[in-house]
């Protein structure tokens, strides 16, 4: 990477830990509707990272919180890379269990505690920096850059989808990056190459139309609690097969190379069960547990309630029981499909007696990136420099980044997925923090990025205005 650049990352270093720190002591909790004057003041902040930078800049609003949209379009004859990433962050709760304010960012051993440091506040301000870099000493970037930074990624990108379909000829771009995703473990930079889909329900039972007393009325009702754990119990059969039906027929199978690049990461299964805090690893019998997290479709119960849950006993016959369910999934496989197929299966398993009402969320579909792809090798490139190591691990994760597919759909997008951080950064839990030796790397392995992707010497997809050239 060019000398120069270096040398601004490494001088102004302590600067860029202390305007992270000015951004996360934003609450931009987007869950929170008392929020909403901070959220607008983290658009604000991130606007003005850009403008004082040159870019073409704007707080874009909508029917919730602004997308904060910068744009550098000055480099004819080179690939446009599209940044994506969200400033709004989960809610502290349980505040107790904090060890410093989670808004008063603290530095401890190396690592700055804070909400948001890794998810995602710190990660998208890596490439926001590394632009920086390249225009306080080149004068102009090596290639062109295009960003989008949203204000609802936690509340499930609301508008999103609305501003990316009306923007779709101003977003044309060759690749997507997005830094919300993790290392594989500590000093082991990973690339995302594939992420599981999902769809998200919920069902509810109701026999009686209120609670009944248990020894007056037991026996002669059907109990919606017992009827619906009967209905879970019927989802897994003793191999952890799902039953739902058709639910296998559009799986593409793990090719045998991925399977042996899975056993090559050198998984630790004593210390995974250690961290957890379980005897024994569980799951569908005849697939790593590597396998199972990353590649291998799920349904889960994800809550379930009915009746009194209150201290000491109370004897009734519940009215309601429901339960909420998320199946994880694989290529090939369509939530919209399967969604309809768990509907159907449950509905079967109802009890006549018992009134049924099934209620869906959210899906998308799985997504997986070329291993092969020269995208993929520009990234491996740019981090291993930055990290000084040989080697890049190529992972799979479990779980969903839906906007990854709504750039495939919407925009015709591959998107590198880039993780500086940690699964173990404590994401949405207390004390969230992020390794500023890896944030360091982090923007170091940005600027490395797209200097790897303009020697690629790719013809762009997109076209630089002539009044910007």
């Amino acid at each position: 990477m060019n000398d120069q650049v270096v040398q601004y990352l490494e001088q102004n270093a302590d600067r860029f830990v202390e305007e992270l720190k000015d951004f996360l002591r934003i609450p931009t909790v987007s869950a929170d509707p008392a929020c909403k004057p901070h959220l607008q003041r983290g658009a604000e902040f991130v606007y003005r990272q850009f403008a004082n930078l040159g870019f073409k800049a704007e707080i874009v609003p909508t029917a919730g919180h602004p997308i904060v949209y910068a744009e550098w379009m000055q480099s004819p004859g080179v690939p446009t890379v599209m940044v994506y990433g969200h400033y709004d962050v989960q809610p502290a709760d349980p505040l107790d269990l904090w060890t410093t304010p989670p808004f008063e960012p603290t530095l401890r051993d190396g690592c700055l505690y804070a909400r948001g440091a890794t998810d995602d506040k710190g990660q998208v301000f890596t490439h926001i920096k590394s632009a920086e870099a390249w225009l306080r000493t080149i004068g102009k970037l090596p290639v062109n850059l295009k960003y989008v930074i949203e204000g609802e990624e936690e509340v499930g990108s609301r508008n999103l989808d609305d501003f990316l379909a009306a923007r779709k000829e101003q977003l044309n771009c060759d690749v997507a990056v997005v830094s919300d995703t993790s290392q594989y473990a500590p000093n082991q930079p990973a690339i995302t190459y594939g992420l599981r889909g999902i769809l998200a329900v919920e069902i509810t039972l109701t026999g009686p139309k209120k609670d009944l007393h248990s020894g007056v009325f037991g026996g002669s009702v059907a109990n919606p609690a017992s009827g619906i754990a009967k209905m879970i119990a019927s989802l897994h059969d003793d191999q952890g097969r799902v039953q739902i039906p058709g639910f296998y027929d559009d799986v593409i199978p793990l090719s045998e190379m991925e399977r042996q690049q899975f056993r090559d990461l050198g998984f630790d299964e004593t210390a995974f069960k250690a961290e957890l805090g379980v005897a024994e690893v569980a799951g569908e019998v005849g697939y790593s547990t590597t396998e199972r997290r990353w590649a291998r479709p799920t349904c889960e119960v994800n809550g379930l309630f009915s009746g009194y849950t209150g201290v000491g006993p109370k004897t009734i016959v519940p009215s309601k029981a429901t339960v909420k369910i998320t199946c994880r999934l694989v290529p090939g496989q369509d939530p919209h499909k399967l969604t309809e197929a768990l509907h159907q299966y449950l509905k079967s398993q109802c009890p006549a007696s018992l009134a049924f009402e099934f209620t869906s969320f959210h899906g998308c579909p799985a997504f997986v990136f070329d291993p092969n792809s020269p995208y993929i090798e520009a990234a491996a490139s740019a981090i291993r420099e930055a990290w000084g190591v040989d080697r890049v691990r190529l992972i799979r994760e479990g779980g969903s980044i839906p906007v990854v597919q709504t750039f495939k759909d919407v925009l015709g997008l591959d998107t590198l997925l880039l993780g500086w951080g940690q699964n173990t950064d404590n994401l949405h839990s207390p004390n969230e923090h992020f390794s500023m030796q890896d944030f360091h790397r982090g923007i170091r392995a940005s600027a490395n990025l797209w200097q790897k992707l303009a020697e690629m010497g790719q013809t762009p997809v997109a076209s630089v205005p002539d009044n910007l050239c």
